[in-house]
This record gives C-alpha cells, sequence and structure tokens, in this order.
C-alpha cells in the first residue's frame, strides 16, 4: 500500500502504545490482534468499493466510492502498519495487507459481502459506517496515541461515508417500486451480519478495559436508532431479526473474501521481490 503522510499525534507521542515490556507479551498480542480487526474492517471494504470504479450509475457516484476507497484504504494503512511494529518481527503493512491467506484475516463479515447491485451497495455501506463512525467516536480518546490519532481524522471521513449511504437509501427506498425493492432486499440480506459489530469477545473486552479500544456494546442501542431513523424516512420496513453470522473475528470468513484476496493480493504474490 502507499505510504500516507503521518497522523499528527499528540506533543510527545511516539505512537508505541501501552504495550512495550517485554513482560506484557501477551497483551500485545491481544492488541496486535484488534489493530488488525481495525485495519481489515477498513482494507477489505475500501477493496469492495473500489471494485465500484469505473460501474458506478454515474461519475459523480463513481468518484464518491473512489474516494470513500481511498479513504478506508488509508485507515487501514496506518491501522496494519502499527499492528506490524506491535508484532515486532519484521511485517510491515504491505506484507499482512497482501502476504496473509484468508484465513489470517480478523474482518467482519459484512465488509467482505459482494457489492451486488448499487442498492446492496448502499445498504452495507449504511449498516457498516454508521457502527464505524459511533466507534471512531470513542477511539479518538483511545490510550494508544496512534489508535486515537488516526481515529480523529477518520472519523471525519466516515461522518460523510455514513451520510451518504443514508442519502442513498431514502432516495431508493423512497424512488420507484423497481429501487424500492432493491433497496429493501438489500437491507435483508445485509441485516444478518450486524450483530457480529456488537461482540464483544476476550480482545475486545481487554482492549475496552485498557482504554484502548471501545466497548460496542455501549452504543449498540444509538447505532440501532440511526439505521432505524433512515430506514423509517426511507419508507422501507426494518429487517426481521435473522439468524447472525459470526465468526470473521476468528478468521472463519465466507467464499467471498477468498476470491477479493485472490484479485487483490495477485500482483505483490506473482512478483514478490518487485518495488517501485
Amino acid at each position: 500500500m502507499a505510504s500516507l503522510p503521518p497522523i499528527d499525534l499528540p506533543s510527545g507521542a511516539t505512537g508505541s502504545g501501552a504495550f512495550d515490556e517485554p513482560a506484557e507479551a501477551e497483551s500485545a498480542s491481544a492488541l496486535f490482534d484488534y489493530l488488525l480487526r481495525l485495519g481489515d474492517d477498513a482494507l477489505i471494504l475500501g477493496q469492495r468499493l473500489g471494485e465500484w470504479c469505473g460501474h458506478a450509475p454515474s461519475v459523480e457516484v463513481d468518484l464518491s466510492l473512489a474516494n470513500m476507497a481511498l479513504d478506508l484504504i488509508g485507515q487501514a494503512t496506518h491501522f496494519l502498519g502499527r499492528a506490524g511494529e506491535v508484532e515486532g518481527i519484521g511485517r510491515d503493512g504491505d506484507a499482512l495487507a497482501f502476504r496473509r491467506d484468508v484465513l489470517d484475516f480478523r474482518n467482519c463479515w459484512l465488509v467482505e459481502q459482494p457489492n451486488g447491485d448499487f442498492a446492496q451497495t448502499m445498504a452495507r455501506q449504511l449498516l457498516f459506517s454508521t457502527w464505524q463512525k459511533l466507534l471512531l467516536d470513542r477511539l479518538t480518546g483511545s490510550s494508544d496515541e496512534l489508535i486515537a490519532g488516526v481515529a480523529q481524522k477518520a472519523v471525519k471521513e466516515v461522518t460523510y461515508h455514513q451520510e451518504l449511504a443514508a442519502e442513498w437509501v431514502v432516495r431508493l427506498g423512497d424512488g420507484t417500486e423497481e429501487s424500492r425493492r432493491r433497496m429493501q432486499d438489500g437491507l435483508d440480506w445485509m441485516w444478518r451480519f450486524v450483530p457480529e459489530l456488537f461482540v464483544m469477545d476476550e480482545v475486545s473486552s481487554e482492549m475496552s478495559q485498557r482504554g484502548i479500544g471501545a466497548d460496542a456494546g455501549s452504543f449498540r442501542e444509538d447505532y440501532h436508532g440511526i439505521v432505524r431513523a433512515v430506514i423509517e424516512e426511507a419508507t422501507l420496513e426494518l429487517p426481521k431479526d435473522q439468524r447472525p453470522i459470526l465468526g470473521g473475528r476468528r478468521g472463519h470468513h465466507s467464499e467471498h473474501l477468498g476470491h477479493l484476496l485472490c484479485s487483490m493480493q495477485f500482483l505483490p504474490r506473482t512478483y514478490p521481490d518487485a518495488v517501485w
């Protein structure tokens, strides 16, 4: 991934975080896993949005989706780069993005789902960006300086992502009979992946307790209130609860992620020694 300008950190901060002592290797492992989750969510959704380049409904939308993809790839660059530092075995952000196999990715199921039609893409974007914005709002106060610095910038980007998705959900839901059907189908399909966003396992719980991460359960009601308001404005029906799909944080993924990685990782795996 291309290098990006450094994130502005608080005075005196180095981005080294809270786990530099050898005695805290186990906690460092948890931080590494948490950073992978943040980075992989952004990386995989950025790749998905990038697939729309040249195929969106209009030039304006094409540019919007491309810019959103770049925002997410930028976030992933910082989070995965920090993860490589914490891991301490010489892997940088590029190696973590392009040299890991599918079982080593820690993204949620929602972001790896296929684009489908434009309505399905907007449904996915609304459901994820609403959650990501609420999470980043809280991560701006993280005790890990780099996470806090990235969150402070990224929350502004993701606010735009969420607003754009919400506008399109309303526009399509309250549009023609065809657009309404497609928008409802998109929400119904993506809804089963929402519960995973709020699962608090050992890693996320430890990060929250140490002030590095955030307790997703603390904003679950806010999330559902925001999403419900958008769906009601779109004159659509709130999807019925389904059996949740879980496991992405443990490396259990759908077949769609493997296909995505085949495309995303092809060049660096084919020419592993190539440099720009």
